[in-house]
């Protein structure tokens, strides 16, 4: 009978433990949404995935969103991502973006590559493509994540930046931890399956991350972090 007495209490404690680490997670989540500083990223982004399904309970339950949670964990790992991220020269880097991104009367044609943008000016892909590949980046319009591990298993870049809807950064995120790969999200500004936006000042600020500023082209050094 003790032992069992010891091991509800032992139960009870640790559920109770639970729920305090929870409420403190939900408090520095409420504080880094508010004011933009994280607090503890790595202690927040380990709780936060280890408790996931009672943390998005815990977060419809005082108002937040789901996309809420989802995006906190992206700016917790761009964070914690980020010093690595600038140490891997460009030419190591690829980015990949969502074929959702271009024009409905866009004329590219689909290839073993994915998309192969013809810069037509109907979007703002091209634009970008341009940018970040005079930077040096091997730059893949992709119409899904097959495509992703294909080029990645092709090309073997130690760095990427996956451009996509909240979910899909989301999971591509921790799919680049479980290869060894440094990856950054950026969330697109508007979600759908057709004509999505991207934040391309933040594609183009987190690309230019550990660049040497005299390689920068002019018309992006505006983008270039002081």
């Amino acid at each position: 009978m003790p032992v069992i007495i010891l091991i509800g209490e032992l139960t009870i404690l640790i559920a109770i433990s639970i729920v305090i680490l929870g409420f403190i997670l939900l408090l520095l989540t409420a504080y880094a949404i508010k004011s933009g500083n994280i607090l503890f990223p790595r202690f927040m982004r380990a709780g936060l995935l280890f408790l996931e399904g009672m943390m998005r309970g815990m977060f419809r339950l005082f108002g937040f969103e789901d996309s809420d949670f989802l995006r906190i964990i992206v700016t917790l790992q761009n964070t914690l991502n980020r010093k690595a991220f600038m140490a891997i020269p460009v030419t190591e880097r690829a980015v990949f973006m969502p074929q959702c991104l271009r024009s409905n009367a866009c004329p590219a044609h689909l290839h073993d590559e994915g998309l192969k943008c013809r810069e037509c000016g109907l979007c703002r892909v091209g634009e970008g493509k341009r940018f970040l590949e005079l930077l040096g980046y091997r730059v893949f319009i992709v119409p899904g994540s097959s495509f992703i591990k294909r080029m990645i298993k092709r090309y073997r870049p130690r760095a990427i930046i996956g451009i996509g809807c909240l979910l899909e950064v989301k999971e591509g995120i921790e799919m680049s931890t479980q290869i060894d790969i440094i990856a950054m999200g950026v969330v697109n500004s508007s979600d759908g399956c057709v004509e999505t936006s991207a934040d391309w000042d933040q594609v183009y600020r987190i690309a230019l991350l550990g660049v040497d500023p005299k390689k920068v082209p002019d018309e992006m050094k505006k983008y270039l972090e002081l």
